[in-house]
């Protein structure tokens, strides 16, 4: 025979149950505007039937339901989705920084405009035509040297800046990996933490939150693989445990960055990553600064071209300089100095040499004054073809740092080259964006709260209370009617 009040303790389990689940309900509205918060929800579970199956169960016609127990306080969260995220997530912090380290580059080569060499050299080479037609003219030999003076600085004005801003991604580099390193400490003291709740059967979900947070910003920085840990003891097979995290690096070999026992394993100062280009911030950073043995990156690129015009254009402008003949008859002088013999750091040092106006060689021929044929070839050197690296000047070859085309195409070229980096930076940077916003947008869907939705379930749940509360009343009625209803008959 079953018992009355077997009724009581059902209802009271409903009222217990729902109650968690409004307090829950609660929490949820609580933390709408929490960032990094993931809605959690109550997992209802039917409490063990009466009878259980045995010999000496009553004989009644089949097991009846004793109600409901509130199992499990879980997230809701979708690690398939945040796997996506975090891929997404990782190639839009490389075209990010590739971009912003690219747009840098382009402010300051300033082209095309009014300021920047291309101007500069077109300004220098009107003042020699301008010469030429008018050599005997001191006015027009002293423009002459400014604007040859404006070239040599504008060279080590852009040496300058971009040498500075490569030692500004330097420092990029290393806070960057600082903040690697802070990220990984702080996810395995999570780790830790973790690891001494779940044994006991309880989920931190408050912790797992705060994890998945610190792990979407390393995501950003670094490529990187996640794999579980299990804590054991009498941890929930809901538990989601600990986290291991190892970068990939190009090769597809992996660094620990958070060991299995929770301990972390920070990059050391100077520790160069092999990362993949579209990897992380960090990628970008590290090709954007590139690397001194072997000139490679974004950086030494461009300064390796400028160093190669520098040099080039000072080495044929001095040599045709040096074929002509001043205003006292005299063969003409170097007309930059300062470079050396290599090619390397050219940008940087070239500067006019300490010439007088009157010894720009403008003339051909010694002691014709009024020959400017020598500044009309200085004017048109841009014009010269350069072949398998040689440049052939009267009865001398000069072997040249640059291989083929003009000095002007060439520097159209590393100017036309940044541009294009750019733009594709720019493009991929705009495709992963609109990639990672949809993909977010979908983990949004599935974890964020939703006060409409939670306010739908606060009802569902008060309703469910009441009705739990409502059969405690239809109980109590019925054993008042069988405690004082019953056995007075004949009375």
């Amino acid at each position: 025979m079953r018992s009355t009040f077997m009724g009581l303790e059902t209802a009271k389990r409903g009222m217990y149950t729902q109650q968690s689940a409004i307090y829950v309900t609660g929490h949820n509205i609580a933390n709408a505007n929490t960032p990094g918060y993931t809605r959690q929800r109550v997992n209802f579970e039917q409490t063990t039937p009466y009878p259980a199956a045995s010999m000496n169960r009553p004989q009644i016609p089949g097991q009846l339901g004793t109600g409901v127990k509130d199992g499990t306080i879980q997230r809701i969260r979708d690690t398939f989705v945040d796997e996506q995220f975090r891929g997404e997530n990782n190639k839009f912090g490389y075209y990010e920084s590739l971009a912003e380290s690219i747009s840098k580059m382009e402010d300051i080569m300033n082209e095309p405009s009014d300021f920047g060499l291309s101007k500069a050299m077109a300004q220098f080479w009107q003042s020699l035509q301008d010469l030429s037609t008018n050599p005997e003219n001191e006015g027009a030999r002293r423009v002459v040297l400014q604007r040859g003076t404006s070239v040599a600085e504008t060279f080590q004005y852009l040496h300058s800046s971009l040498t500075t801003v490569r030692n500004d991604i330097k420092k990029e580099i290393d806070a960057t990996v600082i903040e690697i390193n802070s990220l990984a400490k702080q996810i395995s003291s999570i780790n830790q933490q973790i690891s001494e709740v779940e044994p006991h059967g309880y989920l931190p979900n408050d912790l797992y939150d705060e994890r998945d947070r610190l792990v979407d910003r390393l995501s950003k920085l670094v490529p990187i693989e996640t794999n579980t840990v299990n804590y054991g003891g009498n941890s929930l097979s809901v538990a989601e445990g600990g986290r291991t995290i190892s970068i990939i690096m190009a090769d597809g070999t992996k660094r620990p960055l958070i060991e299995a026992d929770n301990r972390d394993r920070p990059i050391a100062a100077g520790e160069m990553l092999n990362l993949a280009e579209g990897k992380g911030r960090l990628a970008a950073l590290i090709y954007a600064y590139g690397d001194d043995a072997d000139g490679s990156g974004l950086y030494p690129g461009i300064l390796d071209s400028l160093d190669k015009f520098a040099f080039t254009y000072a080495q044929v402008f001095n040599e045709i300089h040096n074929g002509g003949y001043d205003l006292n008859g005299q063969p003409g002088k170097p007309f930059f100095d300062g470079m050396g013999a290599d090619y390397k750091g050219a940008a940087g040092k070239i500067k006019v040499a300490n010439l007088a106006p009157s010894e720009v060689a403008a003339s051909l021929i010694p002691n014709e004054n009024g020959n400017g044929q020598n500044a009309l070839r200085l004017g048109n050197i841009k014009d010269l073809v350069i072949t398998n690296s040689t440049l052939t000047i009267g009865n001398k070859v000069l072997n040249l740092e640059i291989e083929s085309g003009t000095l002007q195409s060439f520097y159209e070229g590393v100017i036309g080259e940044m541009a294009v980096k750019g733009q594709q930076a720019n493009r991929l940077r705009h495709n992963t964006e609109v990639l990672l916003n949809s993909v977010d947008n979908n983990r949004r869907s599935i974890s964020e709260v939703s006060l409409d939705e939670e306010f739908s379930n606060l009802i569902q749940f008060q309703h469910a209370y009441s009705a739990s509360a409502r059969m405690i009343n239809v109980v109590d009625e019925m054993l008042d009617k069988i405690i004082n209803g019953m056995g007075h008959v004949g009375r």
